[in-house]
């Protein structure tokens, strides 16, 4: 069980990142964009906090 909550921490741990590359690395976002990416880091740190919770348990 453990193995699959390191997975699943280090898959969603790489979406991160690739979500903040991309916002980091553009200079012409449109609010809409940006209310998208913050809305998909939000479901991600979400369930990053449920697996390190879990992680603990």
């Amino acid at each position: 069980m453990d193995d699959k909550i390191e997975n699943a921490i280090a898959y969603y741990t790489k979406q991160g990142d690739a979500i903040l590359a991309k916002v980091n690395s553009s200079n012409n976002l449109t609010a809409d964009e940006i209310i998208h990416y913050g809305e998909e880091m939000s479901k991600i740190e979400y369930k990053l906090t449920a697996l390190e919770v879990a992680r603990e348990s």
